[in-house]
């Protein structure tokens, strides 16, 4: 029975310096935060959870001197293990709103909403809490609009860009068909207009050829004789037009 009764007064010293520990490290950390010497505050308040990790309040404090360093993603893992291991609902309530304020400086506001959302489930009077969560809300309804329109916009410029795509293949299509054949007809055309001519010409040359008999003379041949009758004509008429001028005039008396 004295064993057991020096067992329990060993045990309870025990439990009793480790605690005057842990409240002299959170202490100190305190101190040092008012100072604005998070990393030593850092540095006691992990001391004092090596020898309780399951702390809240070093917990807490540990998160707290994280957010002041901005290093968030870390506060919030602290925040998260204090409400886990808190049991009263006020110890709940600040860590879930801290917790909050780490997602705001981050701009995840969905995971903010559902943190202030919580902390109000442990203290719905608290309107530091309610006004933050109003604020998340606000701010996650104008985060999904501007996304739809963004999204919107996208879509509109894709169907405009799919659009004029299509647009430029038809034109092209159009370009080629208007274009491109009309001339390979052309050529063909003109070349069989020049072809027919000339067979034309040929064929009457040809009937023309066929038509007379033998021994009488072309249409051409008659027109040439007849220019050269003519000329021969024209040539001593020409002669004898000469021979009169030349001829001596007959004199005539005057009469008085």
């Amino acid at each position: 029975m004295k064993y057991l009764n020096l067992l329990f007064l060993l045990i309870s010293f025990s439990l009793i310096s480790q605690k005057t520990s842990i409240d002299n490290e959170l202490y100190e950390g305190n101190e040092k935060v008012k100072k604005e010497d998070y990393l030593g505050a850092e540095m006691d308040y992990r001391l004092a959870l090596t020898r309780a990790p399951q702390t809240p309040k070093a917990l807490f404090n540990l998160g707290n001197t994280q957010y002041q360093a901005n290093a968030y993603d870390e506060a919030a893992q602290q925040f998260f293990r204090t409400q886990k291991f808190s049991e009263n609902k006020t110890e709940k309530h600040a860590a879930l709103h801290n917790m909050g304020n780490v997602y705001m400086k981050k701009k995840e506001y969905e995971k903010a909403v559902e943190s202030y959302k919580n902390a109000l489930r442990n203290n719905p009077s608290d309107n530091e809490t309610r006004y933050n969560y109003a604020l998340a809300k606000s701010l996650l309804e104008d985060e999904n609009k501007n996304n739809k329109d963004k999204d919107k916009q996208n879509n509109d410029k894709n169907k405009d860009k799919n659009k004029k795509g299509e647009d430029d293949k038809n034109e092209k299509s159009s370009d080629k068909d208007d274009n491109g054949k009309e001339e390979k007809e052309d050529k063909p055309n003109k070349e069989n207009n020049e072809a027919n001519d000339k067979n034309q010409k040929d064929s009457k040359k040809d009937n023309s050829n066929q038509n007379r008999k033998p021994g009488q003379l072309s249409p051409e041949q008659v027109k040439s004789l007849l220019e050269a009758i003519n000329n021969q004509e024209k040539k001593v008429q020409d002669k004898i037009n000469a021979k009169k001028v030349k001829g001596k005039p007959v004199k005539t008396k005057k009469d008085w």
